[in-house]
Protein backbone atom coordinates (compact mmCIF):
# COMPACT_ATOMS: atom_id res chain seq x y z
CA UNK A 1 0.00 0.00 0.00
CA UNK A 2 3.20 2.75 0.83
CA UNK A 3 4.30 1.56 -2.47
CA UNK A 4 1.12 2.63 -4.38
CA UNK A 5 1.65 5.71 -2.63
CA UNK A 6 4.79 6.73 -3.50
CA UNK A 7 3.96 5.36 -7.24
CA UNK A 8 1.22 7.52 -7.53
CA UNK A 9 2.79 10.59 -5.85
CA UNK A 10 5.26 9.63 -8.36
CA UNK A 11 3.35 10.20 -11.20
CA UNK A 12 1.22 12.80 -10.37
CA UNK A 13 4.35 14.86 -9.79
CA UNK A 14 5.85 13.53 -13.55
CA UNK A 15 2.14 14.58 -14.80
CA UNK A 16 2.54 17.91 -13.15
CA UNK A 17 5.97 18.73 -14.10
CA UNK A 18 4.88 18.01 -17.46
CA UNK A 19 2.15 20.41 -17.78
CA UNK A 20 4.38 23.07 -16.33
CA UNK A 21 6.86 22.59 -18.81
CA UNK A 22 5.08 22.35 -21.86
CA UNK A 23 2.20 25.05 -20.48
CA UNK A 24 2.40 28.05 -22.74
CA UNK A 25 3.45 31.00 -20.33
CA UNK A 26 1.56 34.86 -20.57
CA UNK A 27 2.62 36.61 -23.58
CA UNK A 28 4.53 39.80 -23.09
CA UNK A 29 3.18 42.98 -25.40
CA UNK A 30 5.56 46.08 -25.79
CA UNK A 31 3.60 49.65 -27.37
CA UNK A 32 5.45 52.91 -27.43
CA UNK A 33 3.94 56.00 -28.41
CA UNK A 34 5.95 59.25 -29.47
CA UNK A 35 5.25 62.21 -31.08
CA UNK A 36 7.10 65.86 -30.86
CA UNK A 37 6.27 69.70 -29.24
CA UNK A 38 7.48 72.58 -31.45
CA UNK A 39 7.11 76.56 -31.19
CA UNK A 40 5.18 78.04 -33.99
CA UNK A 41 7.08 81.49 -33.38
CA UNK A 42 4.75 83.15 -36.38
CA UNK A 43 1.36 81.30 -35.55
CA UNK A 44 1.53 80.26 -39.11
CA UNK A 45 0.87 76.55 -39.00
CA UNK A 46 4.20 75.62 -40.43
CA UNK A 47 7.32 74.78 -39.33
CA UNK A 48 9.88 77.38 -40.84
CA UNK A 49 13.36 78.36 -40.38
CA UNK A 50 12.24 80.64 -37.25
CA UNK A 51 10.59 77.84 -35.24
CA UNK A 52 11.88 75.85 -32.86
CA UNK A 53 11.64 72.70 -31.30
CA UNK A 54 10.22 72.63 -26.82
CA UNK A 55 12.44 70.86 -24.53
CA UNK A 56 10.90 70.21 -21.64
CA UNK A 57 7.51 69.74 -22.57
CA UNK A 58 4.75 68.12 -20.53
CA UNK A 59 3.03 65.65 -22.49
CA UNK A 60 0.26 62.94 -21.07
CA UNK A 61 -0.69 60.14 -22.26
CA UNK A 62 -4.15 58.25 -20.71
CA UNK A 63 -4.33 54.33 -22.27
CA UNK A 64 -7.81 52.06 -22.17
CA UNK A 65 -6.16 48.34 -21.95
CA UNK A 66 -8.00 45.63 -23.97
CA UNK A 67 -8.99 44.46 -20.06
CA UNK A 68 -10.80 48.36 -19.13
CA UNK A 69 -7.63 49.51 -17.04
CA UNK A 70 -7.09 52.74 -17.57
CA UNK A 71 -3.32 53.93 -17.28
CA UNK A 72 -2.05 57.69 -16.97
CA UNK A 73 1.92 58.61 -18.29
CA UNK A 74 3.51 61.55 -18.06
CA UNK A 75 6.33 62.45 -20.28
CA UNK A 76 8.53 65.30 -21.16
CA UNK A 77 10.56 65.90 -24.42
CA UNK A 78 14.17 65.71 -24.58
CA UNK A 79 16.39 68.43 -26.61
CA UNK A 80 14.63 67.49 -29.89
CA UNK A 81 11.30 68.00 -28.61
CA UNK A 82 10.36 64.36 -28.54
CA UNK A 83 8.43 62.48 -25.68
CA UNK A 84 8.27 58.86 -25.42
CA UNK A 85 5.73 56.38 -23.81
CA UNK A 86 6.73 52.41 -23.39
CA UNK A 87 5.10 49.90 -21.59
CA UNK A 88 5.96 45.67 -21.49
CA UNK A 89 2.60 44.10 -20.45
CA UNK A 90 0.82 40.76 -20.75
CA UNK A 91 -0.59 40.51 -24.31
CA UNK A 92 -4.30 40.60 -22.79
CA UNK A 93 -3.75 43.74 -21.11
CA UNK A 94 -2.16 45.57 -24.08
CA UNK A 95 -3.42 49.04 -24.78
CA UNK A 96 -6.59 49.22 -26.67
CA UNK A 97 -7.23 52.79 -27.19
CA UNK A 98 -5.17 56.16 -26.11
CA UNK A 99 -5.31 60.07 -25.45
CA UNK A 100 -2.23 61.90 -25.88
CA UNK A 101 -2.31 65.62 -24.60
CA UNK A 102 0.31 68.62 -24.05
CA UNK A 103 -0.05 69.72 -20.27
CA UNK A 104 2.78 72.61 -20.31
CA UNK A 105 5.46 74.20 -21.94
CA UNK A 106 8.26 75.72 -19.99
CA UNK A 107 9.44 78.03 -22.19
CA UNK A 108 9.60 81.29 -21.72
CA UNK A 109 7.84 83.11 -24.83
CA UNK A 110 6.00 79.60 -25.96
CA UNK A 111 3.34 78.79 -23.63
CA UNK A 112 -0.28 79.42 -25.54
CA UNK A 113 -1.72 76.37 -27.47
CA UNK A 114 -2.41 76.31 -31.23
CA UNK A 115 -5.08 75.52 -32.61
CA UNK A 116 -5.67 72.24 -32.50
CA UNK A 117 -3.28 70.68 -29.62
CA UNK A 118 -6.28 69.86 -26.96
CA UNK A 119 -5.65 66.02 -27.59
CA UNK A 120 -5.14 63.74 -30.05
CA UNK A 121 -7.48 60.46 -29.78
CA UNK A 122 -6.18 57.51 -31.63
CA UNK A 123 -6.60 53.53 -31.33
CA UNK A 124 -3.56 51.20 -30.80
CA UNK A 125 -3.29 48.46 -33.33
CA UNK A 126 0.15 47.71 -33.36
CA UNK A 127 1.60 44.45 -33.06
CA UNK A 128 4.13 44.05 -30.03
CA UNK A 129 7.34 45.92 -30.52
CA UNK A 130 5.99 48.74 -33.02
CA UNK A 131 5.33 52.84 -32.18
CA UNK A 132 2.53 54.67 -33.21
CA UNK A 133 3.90 58.77 -34.07
CA UNK A 134 1.24 61.24 -32.70
CA UNK A 135 0.61 64.54 -34.82
CA UNK A 136 3.09 67.47 -33.45
CA UNK A 137 1.72 69.81 -30.86
CA UNK A 138 2.23 73.03 -31.17
CA UNK A 139 2.77 75.76 -28.70
CA UNK A 140 2.50 79.61 -30.14
CA UNK A 141 3.88 82.92 -27.88
CA UNK A 142 2.00 85.06 -26.34
CA UNK A 143 2.54 88.17 -28.87
CA UNK A 144 3.52 87.98 -32.69
CA UNK A 145 7.72 88.90 -33.15
CA UNK A 146 7.74 92.30 -35.33
CA UNK A 147 9.86 90.03 -37.95
CA UNK A 148 6.68 87.83 -38.53
CA UNK A 149 4.77 90.88 -39.72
Amino acid sequence: MEAQKKKYKLVVGLFLFIVFLFEPGVRAWTGEIHGRVFCDVCSDSSIGPEDHVLEGAEVAVLCITKSGEVLNYQAFTNAKGIYTVAETMPESDRWDACLARPISSFHEHCTHLGDGSTGIKFSYNHPSGYSHAVRTFVYRPASMPTYCI
